[in-house]
């Protein structure tokens, strides 16, 4: 089926892209027009990304969102799509303290989003986590090199993977996710001789986001490749428009209106046939005279 087909995705579809060479397309999005767009423009995969806490709640990070907040944007995509497949991050805090943790909080979002799968980020302790979350029956989208909810203790939002060192550690990751059951990866911010090398020993579909062209697909949040995120874009980031520019004129050019009192013009009002205006300028007649006795 083409990407602009009608079935709902499965986790099986990005295999089978995988397998026939198919790039993959995902976006990051966080709400229902959003998810609208998304989906008429024919994208394989939405992802609820908890960037989100920056791009649309104003957060400094993705540090402080929380799991209502993350669940109300991943209601709010699924609302707006039935096509592509439907990922939602996982925020910080809410599954690395344990097994049972990590499950209890899938679950949630699988029931309260609709949600098709989940995506943690990191090696170490995540992938316990991922093992755990694939075991209760939730697809899990693994993601490594720069995770940014552990930015911090990478030395902030930088590439990762750009001594041999520090590439073989998010090689182990890559592998050890795909070894506990997770059924993609998402691979940001690395050097693109690393994701090439990576890619022969990895038998799951890989999104990147500055990883170079050898993955399987590419994934970049909507506000970004739109232009409607205010700030400088980071690195890998390619801008398709300019929406926030194009979204400030279309305010001012609404307020110059109002100012100048061309807007509502006719066009814009709502009409009263003549009998009734008559019969309202009586009625408010008799009201005032009632008032004023």
């Amino acid at each position: 089926m083409s990407a602009r087909g009608t079935r709902r995705a499965a986790i099986g579809d990005l295999a089978a892209k995988k397998a026939a060479g198919e790039p993959i397309v995902m976006v990051t999005a966080y709400d229902y027009p959003g998810a609208q767009v998304a989906e008429a423009a024919g994208v394989d995969v939405v992802l609820v990304g908890d960037s989100g806490a920056m791009t649309v709640l104003g957060y400094e990070s993705t540090v402080p969102v929380t799991v209502d907040e993350m669940i109300m944007l991943g209601r709010a995509v699924r609302r707006g799509m039935t096509r592509p497949l439907h990922v939602a991050d996982l925020p910080f805090g809410s599954y690395e303290a344990s097994d049972e943790l990590a499950v209890t909080t899938a679950q949630r979002f699988v029931k309260e989003t609709g949600c098709d799968a989940v995506k943690i980020e990191g090696g170490g302790r995540t992938v316990d986590r991922a093992a755990a979350i694939v075991a209760a029956g939730i697809p899990v989208m693994g993601h490594v090199g720069l995770t940014p909810q552990t930015a911090g203790a990478l030395g902030g939002y930088r590439a990762q993977g750009r001594t041999a060192d520090e590439a073989l550690a998010v090689c182990r990751d890559a592998l050890a996710l795909q070894g506990a059951g997770c059924f993609s990866l998402v691979i940001e911010a690395v050097p693109s001789p690393l994701a090439a090398a990576l890619m022969p020993r990895l038998h799951v579909p890989v999104i990147g986001i500055g990883a170079g062209p050898a993955v399987d697909g590419q994934v970049l949040v909507l506000h970004d490749l739109l232009g409607i995120h205010d700030g400088p874009a980071a690195r890998f980031v390619k801008r398709y428009d300019g929406l926030r520019e194009r979204m400030i004129d279309g305010v001012a050019a609404y307020a110059a209106d109002v100012r100048a009192g061309s807007y509502p013009g006719p066009e814009h009002q709502y009409g009263m046939p003549e009998a009734e205006s008559a019969r309202l300028a009586e009625l408010l007649g008799d009201l005032e005279d009632g008032a004023n006795r």
